[in-house]
């Protein structure tokens, strides 16, 4: 007798997507990577350029933050060692790996981060790390995407902080080509209901405009949906929130172990 196919459509930026797919696939799942949202890179001069040196902690709200602010500070002055005393801190524990392994990074640089036994992985569990340090750093460079959340920012402000932010890329919606709408079509078709991974508030925006634009929202509405944070709920289809819907969304921690949890539980 045979069963429905599992699809998984993995939303990360591209590049983020790949090791998840293989594991899904080997379980089972048509993983189909088809990112909501492209990275760019901002240009920025070398005068402008804000330097770590000159904060005493400097916050990256994401991998995507790391790596552009760090490919912009080896493209103004060379590839520098972090400065010695200057904190590093970001919002996960996949993320503070990345920065241990940049080559600016030496054994002794602080890089603080909610562990892997953390609640969530955001800038509320980044706060309460923070908050069990002596004193909170004075000035602290915020190095970020063109858009997103600022509460970080905004209470590190409330609580005395000289707050930089640095705008280090831009996050655009991606175009899917033709032959990605045709698989979501043949699926749709099918009645099969696809899980969607959902990490950001402006990319679960972008895929319903890519969905809506496609004719796609009765399906769409069908799906399932595992997020990587409460506040995403808000952001899929209504009924994913009715009484006896909650099989329709998972909600698990931004990495692949949980992601991957997720969508075999979904």
């Amino acid at each position: 007798m045979s069963t429905a196919p599992r699809v998984a459509i993995l939303t990360r930026p591209a590049g983020r997507n790949e090791a998840l797919a293989g594991r899904l696939t080997d379980a089972g799942w048509s993983a189909c990577i088809l990112p909501a949202l492209a990275i760019h890179p901002l240009q920025v001069a070398a005068a402008d350029l804000p330097r770590p040196a000159d904060f005493d902690m400097v916050v990256f709200v994401s991998g995507n933050a790391a790596k552009q602010y760090l490919d912009q500070l080896a493209h103004a002055d060379g590839q520098a060692a972090w400065p010695a005393g200057v904190i590093a801190a970001t919002v996960g524990p996949a993320s503070a790996q990345a920065l241990r392994e940049a080559p600016a990074f030496g054994a002794n640089t602080t890089v603080l981060h909610p562990g892997d036994d953390a609640p969530s992985h955001d800038s509320e569990a980044l706060w309460n790390v923070l908050c069990g340090l002596p004193q909170l750093p004075a000035r602290v460079l915020l190095v970020r995407g063109t858009q997103g959340r600022d509460w970080l920012g905004d209470t590190l402000e409330a609580q005395g902080a000289a707050v930089t932010r640095h705008a280090a890329y831009l996050r655009r919606p991606a175009l899917w080509d033709d032959a990605a709408l045709a698989a979501l079509r043949q699926w749709a078709d099918a009645g099969v209901p696809a899980t969607w991974l959902i990490t950001s508030g402006e990319g679960a925006d972008a895929v319903r405009a890519c969905v809506d634009a496609a004719g796609l929202s009765s399906w769409w509405a069908r799906c399932r949906f595992v997020l990587t944070h409460p506040s995403l709920a808000r952001r899929v289809p209504p009924g994913c929130h009715d009484s006896g819907a909650t099989e329709m969304v998972k909600i698990c921690l931004p990495n692949d172990e949980s992601i991957f949890q997720a969508f075999v539980a979904a």
